[in-house]
C-alpha cells in the first residue's frame, strides 16, 4: 500500500519504529514509561530547495530529535513530517 502524499520543499515523511517493549537485560518497560521513538524510516521525500538538494531517500532508516516534526495520523498510521534539517543521522 503506498500513501498517496509528496512532501514539499525539504520536508520529509517519517514512519517512527515502535519503542522497545522489553531492555536487553528482559525488564519489561510499562507503557507510561517509554521513550517518545528517535528513529524511523523515510516514507516520502521532498524535491529539495534551490539551493539545498535533499540527501535522504525513501526507505532510508533515520536518527531525529526527540521533539522534532509534527504528527499526523494516516491512513491509520502515526508519521511524522519534518524539515530535513531536524534529521541527525542516516542509520
Amino acid at each position: 500500500m503506498s500513501l498517496n502524499i509528496q512532501p514539499l520543499a525539504d520536508r520529509v515523511l517519517i514512519e517512527p519504529v515502535e519503542a522497545e517493549t522489553k531492555t536487553a537485560s528482559g525488564i519489561i518497560i510499562p507503557d507510561n514509561a517509554k521513550e517518545k521513538p528517535q528513529k524511523g524510516k523515510v516514507v516520502a521525500v521532498g524535491k529539495g530547495t534551490k539551493d539545498e538538494p535533499m540527501t535522504v531517500k525513501k526507505g532510508d532508516m533515520v536518527l531525529y530529535g526527540k521533539y522534532s516534526g509534527t504528527e499526523l495520523k494516516l491512513e491509520g498510521k502515526d508519521y511524522l513530517m519534518m524539515r530535513e534539517s531536524d534529521i541527525l543521522a542516516i542509520v
